[in-house]
């Protein structure tokens, strides 16, 4: 049992370097790899995504079998999101100094599983107590997704290149996302029964897992290539060459801790994922229930939200390089105050407007995934490479553990006491207060070293003149 342990750790800790790679053949291999790790990342975040919250589609079901109120629906939704958000930070800090290619796959594994495990028996959802455990456990699995993946891109793709790099790798998630749903308005359910929500992104998962694990690699060292800022002739950024004389433990609290940038997005991300968490996850019930849709047309609306978000982030990522010259807070603003006008409209659509209410549902989705992609790469910007995954998991603590599972537990509880409306209502001030936190981050873009931040003195006992 020991020996196995040992292997297994082993296998998780960073590749050792490679042979390196002849300089005449850096154009033709490096060319390779970036197009493989990208296609790595991408397919395994989307494949994160088919059983992240594909529970929600098997909401209505449950309260009509089991009972289950809406404060119990929430919590069962929150547990995933609590958990994510915990798991995210601290195996964001595992994920620093473990083989991305080994710690994506086995979170994505274990999620897979789970979601396959209700998918074949589905009997396991009478018993509330073990789907929070589950559902729990499923979110630990989940966070080990996000960190990986920026791991792979701070090291594959050079700051100058990485907004737009960024932004078509982050709609992973709007594909993965809409999938599940898309079974269900193509009438999964009726074929398979009512537990295709789980079964079949559960077996599309353990597939994708294994695609991904083959086309990954940890880092350009790691198959015998120079960093990637050595390849493309640029210098490393500021906070680069002074994390080097820091330990990990000095990293964590010069760039982390104490960088208050990393505080406004963090605070940010709590309200940006409440509003998009509290929209996406009580979608399929609100229709049902309150818009009298058809199962299959709420699935398709699901599946609107999420596909989208795919030009959005785009357009959103866009808009931060070309018009705001780097500086992500102006795009993220911008978009925070189209989501709230659109939610208002959404709102006193009369039940009738089917096609308007789709169309909201559709700008909803548009807009919302622009800020949330914003927020995680303005983050991994301002830290060196050692810390990305940390920095990522601390900004995605507060958008799970705060946000999501607000969106989940206390959206539910708003609605069980207080109506829609009330709902709704929460819904304007998460809106705000994101559009407040992105401010206090206007002037700081791409050019910004963090480095500048100044920090007189740490707990460590350090003192930093650095700027």
């Amino acid at each position: 049992m020991t020996s196995l342990w040992q292997r297994f750790l082993k296998s998780l800790a960073p590749p050792q370097r490679a042979q390196k790679v002849p300089e005449q053949d850096h154009d033709q291999i490096y060319s390779q790899y970036r197009m493989r790790v990208f296609i790595g990342i991408f397919i395994g975040y989307a494949g994160y995504y088919l059983v992240r919250k594909n529970i929600s589609l098997m909401i209505p079901s449950l309260e009509e079998a089991y009972g289950y109120s809406k404060s119990q629906q929430g919590l069962i939704l929150g547990a995933t999101s609590l958990c994510y958000g915990l798991s995210k930070f601290m195996m964001g800090w595992v994920s620093d100094r473990s083989n991305a290619k080994v710690f994506l796959t086995l979170g994505l594994l274990g999620s897979a599983l789970i979601s396959c495990a209700y998918g074949l028996f589905p009997a396991l959802f009478s018993s509330y107590a073990l789907l929070i455990v589950l559902m729990g456990l499923n979110g630990w699995f989940q966070g080990m997704g996000w960190a990986p993946c920026g791991r792979v891109m701070v090291h594959w793709f050079s700051v100058g290149e990485r907004g737009s790099k960024m932004a078509v790798w982050n709609v992973a998630h709007n594909v993965g996302q809409s999938i599940p749903a898309l079974f269900v308005s193509l009438g999964a359910v009726a074929l398979i029964g009512q537990s295709a929500p789980m079964l079949i992104p559960g077996m599309c998962a353990l597939v994708v897992a294994g695609l991904s694990y083959y086309f990954v690699e940890d880092t350009p060292a790691s198959v015998g290539l120079p960093p990637v800022e050595e390849y493309k002739g640029e210098k490393p950024q500021t906070h680069e060459r002074h994390s080097r004389h820091l330990t990990p433990r000095q990293e964590f609290y010069y760039y982390v801790l104490y960088n208050k940038y990393l505080w406004y997005l963090a605070l940010a991300n709590l309200f940006i994922y409440l509003a998009r968490y509290a929209v996406i996850d009580w979608l399929p019930i609100y229709l049902i229930q309150e818009r009298h849709f058809s199962p299959e047309l709420a699935g398709f609306s699901y599946s609107l939200y999420e596909l989208a978000g795919i030009p959005g982030t785009l357009l959103c990522g866009w808009m931060s390089d070309r018009y705001f010259q780097g500086r992500r807070a102006p795009a993220g603003v911008l978009f925070m105050v189209l989501v709230s006008i659109v939610l208002y409209i959404y709102w006193f659509l009369p039940n009738d407007q089917v096609v308007l209410i789709n169309f909201c549902v559709l700008a909803l989705g548009f807009l919302i995934y622009g800020p949330v992609m914003l927020v995680g790469l303005h983050a991994i910007d301002l830290v060196p490479k050692s810390v990305a995954g940390t920095a990522a998991g601390f900004t995605g603590l507060f958008g799970y553990v705060g946000g999501a599972t607000c969106a989940n537990a206390l959206f539910g509880w708003i609605v069980d006491s207080y109506g829609w409306n009330g709902g709704f209502i929460l819904l304007f001030f998460s809106c705000a207060a994101a559009i407040l936190f992105l401010s206090f981050t206007w002037q700081v873009g791409r050019n910004h070293q963090s480095s500048r931040i100044k920090i007189k003195k740490l707990p460590i006992g350090l003192s930093f003149g650095v700027r």
